[in-house]
């Protein structure tokens, strides 16, 4: 029967059962002409507009595709997909065939599959080319449009963009399971190739399963009270990797404890106005930027070369105007790479088989320093170290008024349960012996009897700090407070060096906030317009003389998913109440106080915090590689051998340095001699960084060795056409309004849609 016969039959017999009244005709339905950037509900309503409405069962038919199985798109009513035939010769279903009613639209015979019990209800209102109501019309439409979507042999699927990716170490789907309730309710599953809504063939982000865990979302705004307390969370659980560091650096540098409580309060100070620099002009993530271990290492190797270890006046300021010059230097070239576009050609040859080792070698890097200055006191650190262990794993699920109290809070509990034990124990004459005096004089190493306790009273009693005394109650810290930079060649390459694995740093951190925090991650040009701003803080940073960079924390990424707080507003007032506290000197004179070795005890659960969170990032990558497994294994080994073959070579006044000091002197005595003093300096205190060499090893063979980017695991940068379709997606990175206006350079970067271009769907 032709086309125009069928149309005639189904008018009579409409006329029939309307006892002869013409049913009035429909409207014309336009065709669908699919557009770039069309939404699954366009889609949906044009499928119902032409008749195409189906009940689907509980049961979701799979189709496999390739290696990889394909759960099926439940498209306006929940219809399979092995139903559009421009599936067919490439999907395999276990659903059986259904054949169509010519004149009703429907399983012949009454014949419905039981387990998907669906029925194609016909559209009444119009009559396709084929005469059977636009059903194969649709169909045809329909699978087109699939077809179009399915591009790649390798399919995965994000159900929701909830980014269960299929090809990574998540949970399969596995064939015709039940559908969950809260799937039921949903009425359409967007289908996408390779782990990509664009399918570019690269793995896609958790874009929105993440984003929906957290209890105070990036773009939330809390009431005051909730945001400040949110924001004193988060930095109470930083407070190891902010203070600690010049408990241990400043008395290596031969300065007092007035000059600790100082440097104490500086980097309070400069942490939390790089901190509103970030979140107002940076990547906008709620990240905390500080004091990074990532210059303590070179820090220390400037500090024990021999210019500078047998110093005896004003040895901490001229160490720290040294430190302060390579620093502006190193934070220079960084703002240059960042600021000028070319950190982001840069992010095609970072990928998590870099960053991983890179980040681990910056906490291994102390492991011959760690402990050796714990032990100094093992009475305190061994308990501090068993603390924090209990707290952060044995009790970690326990909950209190509905907070991981011990989770979150597992560094800061521990510290100040061994704080008012060390306190105790000082009180109570632990550390008095007879002769000896408590206030720990030079003039005890001359007696017989106490030169043996004065180090121990030194490191382990609670008073042996003079800082609450000397320091004022209220400072305003001040750059250029320590004197003029000094700028010397060899400190400021090895700074530029050091800058680079900062930005590696931040680029791994970057992606492990976003995609929990995000809907999506940043473009190129927003990690670019982050990097340059860090390069900025840290040029801050050695401005005021902290005697470290500033920049992003990797234990930012442990914070958020122990609090479940991400938040740029919290993070913000947190800030504000840093700078606040920062005016107090007295409150850096109390930090001062703390053992040494309770301080290295701490950090040495952190240190071992940054190599295991670095190691997260190969979650990113096909782990099972043997490719991955070689790379990653043999950067970590001669990231650790090479720089001890360099740290072997002793100096010759070793006497003057602690043994765990030693390794550090390698700069001025280790094994390369080209008769440039400046190149030798440069070449042995790089090559005795364990950073530094993982670096330069993994870079190497992660970008000679040929990899798939997925096997690679490619980090996922969005594009700026992609973040400016969407106002939800640019939303987390983009310039407040009043400054956007002045800075034209991030908004030529992102796409505005024009007035006579269709607004986004």
């Amino acid at each position: 029967m032709d086309n125009g016969s069928s149309s005639e039959a189904f008018t009579k017999s409409r006329r029939q059962r309307r006892g002869g009244q013409e049913a009035p005709a429909p409207p014309k339905i336009e065709s669908f002409v699919p557009k770039k950037g069309y939404t699954p509900d366009e889609l949906k309503s044009w499928a119902k507009r032409t008749g195409f409405v189906s009940t689907f069962s509980s049961e979701i038919s799979n189709a496999s595709v390739g290696d990889v199985n394909v759960q099926s798109d439940r498209i306006g009513g929940n219809v399979g997909r092995d139903l559009e035939k421009g599936l067919e010769g490439r999907v395999t279903s276990n659903s059986p065939k259904i054949e169509l009613d010519p004149v009703l639209g429907r399983a012949r015979g009454g014949e419905v599959d039981n387990r998907r019990g669906f029925e194609i209800e016909p559209d009444v209102g119009r009559i396709g080319r084929d005469g059977n109501f636009g059903v194969e019309d649709t169909k045809r439409r329909i699978g087109a449009e699939l077809d179009r979507i399915i591009t790649q042999d390798d399919p995965r699927i994000y159900v929701n963009g909830n980014g269960n990716d299929l090809n990574r170490n998540e949970q399969r789907v596995a064939p015709n399971a039940p559908v969950k309730e809260d799937e039921k309710k949903d009425e359409f599953k967007e289908v996408v190739v390779n782990g990509s809504p664009s399918g570019s063939g690269e793995p896609g982000p958790a874009e929105a399963q993440n984003p929906s865990t957290m209890k105070c979302g990036i773009r939330d705004n809390p009431r005051f009270a909730l945001a400040a307390c949110y924001g004193l969370q988060h930095y109470i659980s930083l407070a190891g990797s902010l203070i600690f560091i010049p408990v241990l650096m400043v008395p290596a540098m031969g300065g007092t404890d007035k000059d600790t409580a100082t440097v104490i309060s500086t980097m309070l100070f400069v942490s939390g106005i790089t901190t509103l620099l970030h979140s107002f002009f940076g990547t906008r993530l709620p990240l905390v930027q500080g004091s990074s271990f990532i210059y303590l290492a070179p820090a220390l190797v400037i500090m024990n070369s021999e210019y500078y270890r047998n110093l005896t006046e004003h040895r901490f300021r001229h160490i720290m105007r040294e430190l302060q010059g390579a620093i502006i230097v190193g934070s220079l070239f960084q703002s240059f790479i960042g600021l000028t576009g070319l950190m982001s050609l840069l992010l095609r040859l970072i990928n998590p088989i870099v960053v991983a080792p890179t980040v681990a070698a910056v906490g291994l890097a102390f492991f011959s320093y760690g402990f050796p200055q714990a032990g100094n006191c093992v009475e305190l650190s061994v308990p501090q170290v068993g603390l924090v262990l209990i707290f952060a794993l044995y009790l970690r699920r326990i909950s209190i008024f509905g907070h991981r109290v011990f989770r979150i809070y597992s560094v800061t509990l521990s510290f100040l349960i061994v704080w008012v034990y060390a306190f105790i124990l000082t009180t109570g004459g632990a550390y008095n012996y007879k002769g000896c005096s408590t206030d720990i004089p030079s003039s005890n190493i001359l007696v017989d009897g106490c030169r043996r306790h004065a180090f121990t009273m030194r490191q382990c009693r609670t008073d042996a700090s003079n800082a609450w005394r000397a320091a004022d109650w209220v400072r305003v810290p001040y750059p250029l407070q320590w004197g003029i930079p000094i700028f010397h060649l060899r400190t400021s390459v090895i700074m530029i060096i050091v800058s680079l694995v900062a930005s590696v740093d931040s680029v791994g951190t970057y992606h492990c906030v976003s995609v929990k925090v995000a809907p999506r991650p940043p473009t190129p040009w927003i990690v670019s317009r982050g990097i340059g701003l860090e390069g900025v803080c840290s040029v801050l940073a050695g401005l005021w003389g902290t005697g470290t960079g500033s920049t992003t924390l990797t234990e930012n990424i442990h914070t958020i998913n122990a609090t479940k707080i991400a938040n740029r507003k919290t993070v913000q007032l947190g800030a504000t109440f840093l700078i606040f506290i920062s005016l107090i000197g007295k409150v850096g004179a109390i930090f001062a106080s703390v053992p040494v070795a309770v301080a290295a005890a701490v950090l040495c659960f952190i240190w071992a915090l940054t190599v295991a969170l670095g190691l997260m990032n190969l979650q990113y990558c096909q782990t099972s590689s043997f490719r991955n497994m070689i790379i990653v294994g043999v950067s970590l080994f001669f990231g650790l051998s090479v720089p001890a073959y360099f740290q072997q070579y002793q100096p010759d006044t070793s006497l003057v340095l602690p043994g765990y000091l030693i390794p550090y002197a390698a700069a001025s005595s280790g094994p390369v001699k080209s008769g440039n003093e400046q190149i030798d300096f440069i070449l042995n205190a790089l090559l005795s960084m364990n950073m530094v060499v993982t670096l330069l090893i993994a870079f190497l063979l992660d970008n000679t060795v040929p990899g798939t980017r997925d096997e690679r695991g490619a980090y996922v940068w969005s594009r700026a056409d992609d973040l400016g379709s969407d106002p939800e997606h640019i939303a987390p990175y983009a310039l407040p309004s009043k400054l956007s206006c002045l800075c034209c350079w991030p908004r030529s970067r992102t796409r505005q849609p024009q007035p006579s271009e269709p607004a986004p769907q």
